[in-house]
């Protein structure tokens, strides 16, 4: 049952919701589809699609409705289950799912709830390292260079994390993904999650309300904590 689960992970920039979708996929068997992830690498291959993609990226400015769909509908199209994260953003990005997926739908649509002004300083210290794309938090707000852990690349602040177009992105969630969480609610498929506290500890906040709506046991949506 779990490998057919279709959910939605929604929320602020910088609201965890790439760590937990990846976490969920994981614990779920299922696939993680983040747009963000699957834009940056157009971008980094220099497609026609990513040159136009950066336009909107680099402003901090979300990426147009038709692109979206287009990209998503692609990527999913064979998936049995799946994490989306980062998608849907808007109405129209939203009725196009449900529309897209017919009577297969979507199970449960769930938001992180993050303050604006944690979400900002979450931002602000966020790097990325250019070689696996893992993510880490710098010790301060500046651009000294850092080393991946991971791989050893160098890890740098995204184009679009600067103060101004954190501003403008948060901005646009507001006004554009403020209808949407009212319309999925109103279908019965929105759950808020408090996105405060550790990753394990909001996770298990994600198992628990999962376990709730979706009616599976906690066994088969537990994975192991980190550590």
């Amino acid at each position: 049952m779990s490998e057919q689960t279709r959910l939605l992970v929604l929320g602020r920039q910088g609201s965890g919701k790439g760590t937990q979708s990846m976490k969920l996929a994981e614990a779920l068997g299922i696939t993680h589809v983040s747009t963000g992830d699957l834009f940056r690498r157009e971008v980094a291959r220099n497609s026609a699609l990513g040159r136009k993609v950066s336009t909107y990226l680099d402003k901090g400015a979300l990426v147009p409705d038709d692109l979206v769909i287009d990209v998503v509908m692609n990527q999913t199209a064979d998936l049995a289950g799946w994490v989306l994260d980062g998608f849907p953003r808007t109405m129209a990005q939203g009725q196009a799912l449900v529309d897209a997926l017919d009577d297969s739908g979507v199970d449960l649509a769930i938001e992180l709830d993050v303050p604006v002004h944690q979400v900002v300083g979450r931002l602000s210290l966020r790097r990325v390292c250019d070689g696996c794309g893992a993510i880490s938090v710098a010790v301060a707000d500046d651009d000294s260079i850092q080393l991946c852990n991971a791989c050893g690349g160098h890890v740098g602040r995204r184009p679009d994390d600067t103060v101004e177009a954190i501003e403008l992105r948060l901005t646009s969630y507001d006004r554009l993904t403020g209808p949407l969480l009212i319309w999925l609610d109103s279908l019965g498929l929105l759950a808020t999650v408090d996105g405060m506290g550790t990753a394990d500890e909001v996770f298990q906040r994600l198992l628990a309300v999962i376990a709730e709506r979706l009616v599976l046991s906690v066994e088969t949506v537990d994975a192991p904590t980190s550590g």
